[in-house]
């Protein structure tokens, strides 16, 4: 059985996923299997496994960081919030139904066998599991329902804990002392390490204050990590990159829904010099963008209502009878179209007029659709035309079927087996379901020289797509960033005593 080591944190994004991202990589660099594991993950981020089954993008995140395929067994509980009060509740990669928080949390230790199983297999297979927490450990409301996601999980996999606090939202040291004071005895004696993370400075200037941290929770600081500008996917909306910035030669303004799922899609553009990627929720930040991109959404038809209400659908139309370019993804495919029918409630309930700029209509429907696909564009006309022929791969995650006259891609489902057609276009508007169909370098690149050139731009003086070995390097630098600003010995030391 593997060795494990568990991040947590003392508030929600301390930094948890990076850190046990570079920890990960630290163990693959030095010649160890390695796998992440979370019990429980609540985002809107989410992945198709090449099973067909879903997961949390971060794990995914981690999984590449240890240079493994990733697995739902590393996270067999997603939750996807669809409002203030409920989620989806997602087990072992399949959906079990939606729940309001009450409901989940009474029957949340029913989950606990199925995580168990999950951590075992994954703790066979590999030698070492970096185990992440969620949210807080001291959130003493929720101590009696933490059976597997802190503290819980810590005391089930019998592993030793670091405990992370955020410097630069200010208050470190209050955060870690308050948090291990609210801590029970027992719960205090796992915490083998802390760390300081997100710190910007000189180092020195925290040493009388560590040294006292140190003498107050009799527990070794093991790490100052700075902030790090690294382009690694982030796990939920809090992340920086979802601000808005000003404009670059090739200006992208994606819609920043309420309920925006799977922003990890537009990635690979974000990572091409001389391209701007704006996430926009405001009509005053509308600008003139090259390319207007509506993303997924965990509720299509609240976050169209959004759209109409503020006044962002009346931009956008206004936009694209102008000549502008609009491409939408999964739940912004569905705006895109003429209407949108949920007669099982699975959203909404009712009917809602769509954006009307696609030829399609839109049912919900009780059944999920998960699944990873290949393809290739088909002829296109408008701005995009210049894809024509691009492969790409990626996955679809969606509970509605959509009717379309035409289509813009056609797709190999390879869980089913079969090849079909997907999307469609309108002149230069543009959608379908596939998350991550931009991700390959020769969209990526092909887009934005399409984009240039349609601006009137020479395509030469935009950067090249990132691509596989670019991301590799992120990893490499986050696993050297902790190396020089971690005592790894110690983080070695405190995995082989484990909580023996």
């Amino acid at each position: 059985m593997a060795k494990s080591i568990m991040i947590q944190g003392t508030m929600s994004n301390a930094g948890k996923s990076l850190l046990a991202a570079g920890l990960c990589r630290v163990f693959h660099q030095d010649g160890y299997r390695v796998a992440p594991f979370k019990a429980q993950n609540m985002a809107l981020n989410s992945f198709i496994t090449r099973e067909g089954l879903e997961m949390g993008r971060a794990q995914v995140v981690q999984a590449e960081a240890a240079g493994i395929e990733p697995s739902v067994l590393m996270n067999p509980i997603l939750l996807k919030p669809t409002g203030d009060m409920g989620s989806q509740v997602i087990v072992n990669g399949e959906v079990l139904g939606q729940m309001r928080a009450r409901e989940y949390f009474d029957m949340k230790k029913s989950l606990l066998p199925a995580v168990m199983k999950a951590y075992n297999a994954l703790s066979e297979q590999n030698d070492i599991i970096v185990i992440e927490g969620a949210g807080s450990p001291a959130e003493i409301n929720l101590k009696n329902e933490d059976v597997f996601v802190n503290m819980g999980m810590a005391k089930a996999a019998k592993s030793p804990v670091l405990l992370v606090g955020d410097i630069d939202r200010g208050g470190v040291f209050a955060q870690l002392y308050g948090t291990v004071a609210l801590l029970d005895e027992d719960e205090r004696s796992m915490v083998k390490g802390v760390i300081i993370n997100k710190f910007r400075g000189d180092e020195t200037i925290l040493s009388p204050g560590i040294r006292q941290l140190e003498e107050l929770i009799h527990i070794p600081v093991v790490g100052v990590v700075p902030y790090a500008h690294l382009d690694i996917d982030d796990e939920d909306s809090l992340s920086e990159r979802l601000g808005d910035k000003a404009a670059s030669l090739v200006d992208i303004a994606v819609i920043r829904l309420p309920r925006i799922s799977n922003f990890t899609d537009f990635r690979s553009l974000e990572a091409i010099e001389g391209v701007s990627v704006r996430y926009i929720e405001h009509v005053h930040q509308f600008g003139m963008p090259d390319l207007v991109i509506l993303p997924g959404t965990k509720n299509t038809m609240a976050d169209l209502l959004w759209m109409r209400q503020n006044g962002l659908e009346a931009c956008i139309l206004k936009y694209a009878e102008g000549g502008g370019t609009v491409f939408g993804i999964c739940g912004g495919y569905q705006m895109l179209g003429e209407e949108l029918s949920d007669p099982f409630g699975v959203e909404h309930g009712g009917s809602l007029r769509g954006m009307g700029l696609l030829p399609v209509r839109t049912v919900f429907s009780e059944q999920k659709t998960r699944t990873r696909v290949s393809g290739v564009f088909e002829p296109l006309t408008g701005a995009l035309a210049a894809l024509c022929g691009k492969p790409f791969e990626g996955y679809e995650i969606h509970m509605g079927d959509t009717e379309a006259p035409t289509y813009i891609v056609r797709i190999t489902d390879s869980i089913a087996g079969t090849t079909r057609c997907d999307g469609a276009a309108n002149e230069n508007v543009y959608g379908c379901y596939v998350h991550g169909i931009f991700d390959s370098d020769a969209v990526a690149g092909t887009l934005v020289r399409s984009l240039a050139e349609k601006k009137g731009i020479d395509p030469d003086s935009i950067g090249t797509v990132a691509g596989k070995a670019y991301q590799e390097h992120q990893y490499d630098l986050l696993a050297r960033t902790l190396r020089e600003h971690m005592d790894i010995e110690a983080v070695y030391r405190i995995l082989r005593e484990g909580m023996e």
